[in-house]
């Protein structure tokens, strides 16, 4: 991981492909790099922010109309500028430590490369980092007669893994090849036809083209200057479809806000609106063509997601189960696709995901399809996306581009997206009645409104932080549908504050984490009210008898009081099954305005990235 961006063109490439990298930052990265061709193979390279290597890149007169660039999140060498993409081959022999020919950007892992590492090390080959990706431009250099793109189709050959790849040689300076397989990666035609690109995301050509063809798993792809090839995994040449793609720059401005995080949790009411903009009614074309057959072929639910989208999926079970009727597992999608399951054809596997191109999801999907589970729906933010291509049915969130890594309007606009599901399925099963379907849809309609009651509440959650700055551990509590809720709460805390935090059905305080609990360990508790008050209520009283400091998000009419040992937030008002939209928001904003007085990186965590396209 985590972004690529390359180009053919007949002016100086360089100020774009940079610019490239600055659109790609929302992903997250820890060193960024350009490598292009002038007389030879040169590059600049930084483990500090892409404004850094602007600078260099400037310094050091870096100017070609071909190139290649990257921003890395590590996995395979730590952060460090010899571990940088773009990578060089050095040569075998006695020309071991002179430049090579090659110069290469990778995303993904290469299972193999231990194994293809000893065999370049005894031709002589060095390696100057710990990077998997160093295997690749070695063998492809090794495997170089004349023709890069023979050397890349003989090198993907034996690549055993995940990867997108863009190379170009000194020996043939106006052109630049790519691959695909396992990892994202577009192609972008040059509006006058002078310059074409690659690149993993369609975000950095934002302003630059929009015509984008979107490569297959296995794709190959050789650019020229104002022309192209493309080939499938068995080699023959193929077309893929050219489409507009309209990815706004202007959608990653900061406008008032301090941070990107920031901001989208204020975008929340419009991406809800959004996302339930043309929903008239309930039908099950609203996931598409042939959905209703589906429906009813269907007597189970599977969620597959990760992270953020996981919780989302949690949630979700108690919707289906509760309103629609229908058996509901929910997997995490890196566990699923290795372990023994009982496959049922009749089961509708749903996935959840912000980009579309999480790589353990789309393994996920593929091992259920394989076990003979074809009946497949997406919930994505990513209408161009390979989950949205490889599923049957899909409903596309419009929470727009998100870019602080903590997501949190692509997560409430998941689950507006499953609750329509829920409703579509309820329907189809002759659960939902015309009355309730008016009274979720009403509901539903107001959740903009509602929304910006509760971020009304922020000055209040901004006195919480000031608490929770000073601490190393929190617990969070949750009961039933908002136990999710919950789990997402410790998520946002811990993914930007660096604070410790755990999230436990409340029920279970007592079977363990109740000996976590002193005067130094804030305990976080959603309380609507709902079925469960009582009961939470009791649990409550449990933290408070070890001298626990409760911070309750409580209902209006929840009947509980602040006083010693209790912090209250009252909600603007209790929202029934849709609730855990209106309770994760408080949460978010906690999350904010603690790592905000603890000085942290809001919206690039350490060690974290957006869009996990690795295993």
């Amino acid at each position: 991981m985590c972004g690529i961006v390359a180009s053919v063109s007949t002016r100086n490439i360089v100020p774009i492909l940079v610019q490239g990298l600055q659109r790609l930052e929302y992903r997250g990265y820890d060193s960024c790099g350009v490598a292009v061709y002038d007389q030879g193979l040169k590059r600049a390279r930084s483990t500090s922010r892409v404004a850094e290597l602007i600078e260099q890149v400037q310094a050091d007169h870096i100017e070609s109309g071909t190139g290649i660039a990257h921003t890395r999140w590590a996995t395979h060498g730590a952060p460090a500028v010899h571990n940088a993409h773009p990578h060089f081959s050095h040569g075998s022999g006695d020309a071991a430590h002179k430049p090579g020919k090659v110069a290469l950007v990778h995303n993904g892992i290469i299972e193999n490369y231990e194994e293809l590492r000893a065999g370049l090390q005894a031709k002589g080959y060095v390696f100057t980092s710990q990077t998997d990706t160093e295997v690749i431009v070695h063998l492809m250099d090794s495997l170089y007669d004349g023709d890069l793109f023979e050397a890349l189709k003989a090198t993907t050959a034996r690549l055993h893994g995940a990867y997108a790849i863009a190379a170009f040689c000194k020996d043939e300076p106006h052109r630049v090849v790519g691959a695909r397989s396992g990892s994202p990666l577009i192609l972008g035609v040059g509006q006058d036809g002078s310059e074409t690109f690659l690149a993993s995301d369609a975000m950095a050509l934002a302003g630059v083209t929009d015509q984008i063809l979107y490569l297959e798993e296995g794709d190959l792809v050789d650019i020229q200057l104002g022309k192209y090839w493309i080939v499938d995994r068995s080699h023959k040449a193929v077309q893929r479809e050219v489409k507009t793609v309209h990815a706004h720059s202007g959608a990653a401005e900061l406008g008032p806000y301090r941070h990107y995080m920031q901001k989208e949790i204020f975008e929340q009411p419009r991406a809800i609106a959004d996302t339930l903009e043309g929903v008239d009614g309930i039908v099950p074309e609203l996931f598409g063509d042939g959905a209703y057959r589906v429906f009813k072929d269907i007597d189970s639910v599977l969620i597959l997601a990760c992270g953020t989208s996981y919780y989302s999926g949690c949630a979700a079970k108690y919707w289906l189960e509760s309103i629609a009727g229908i058996p509901t597992q929910v997997e995490v999608a890196s566990e699923y696709r290795y372990r023994i399951s009982v496959p049922n054809p009749k089961t509708l596997v749903v996935t959840i995901t912000q980009s579309g191109e999480t790589a353990d999801t789309l393994a996920a999907l593929r091992h259920a399809q394989s076990l003979g589970m074809t009946q497949t729906l997406t919930i994505c933010n990513v209408a161009t996306s390979a989950m949205v291509r490889e599923c049957k049915l899909a409903y596309i969130t419009r929470a727009g581009v998100e870019i602080g890594v903590a997501s949190t309007k692509a997560f409430t606009a998941q689950l507006a997206g499953l609750f329509l599901l829920t409703l579509a399925l309820a329907q189809n099963k002759g659960r939902l009645s015309d009355k309730e379907e008016a009274v979720h849809l009403k509901a539903m309609r107001h959740l903009p409104a509602a929304l910006q009651a509760v971020l009304a509440l922020e000055p209040q959650v901004i006195s919480w932080a000031e608490d929770f700055a000073k601490m190393e551990n929190a617990l969070f509590l949750g009961r039933g549908l908002h136990y999710p809720i919950a789990l997402e709460g410790a998520l946002k805390l811990k993914e930007i504050s660096y604070i410790h935090a755990e999230a436990y059905p409340a029920g279970e305080l007592k079977h363990g984490p109740l000996a976590l609990v002193t005067s130094a360990m804030p305990v976080v508790t959603v309380a609507p009210n709902d079925a469960l008050l009582e009961k939470l209520k009791s649990n409550m009283q449990e933290v408070r008898a070890r001298g626990g400091m409760l911070y309750v998000l409580a209902d209006a009419d929840s009947k509980i009081e602040s006083g010693e040992g209790i912090h209250v937030i009252r909600m603007p008002e209790h929202y029934g099954a849709l609730s855990p939209l209106l309770h994760v928001v408080p949460l978010q904003l906690l999350a904010y305005h603690t790592a905000l007085a603890r000085g942290t990186d809001v919206d690039k965590p350490r060690n974290l990235a957006k869009s996990v396209t690795v295993e």
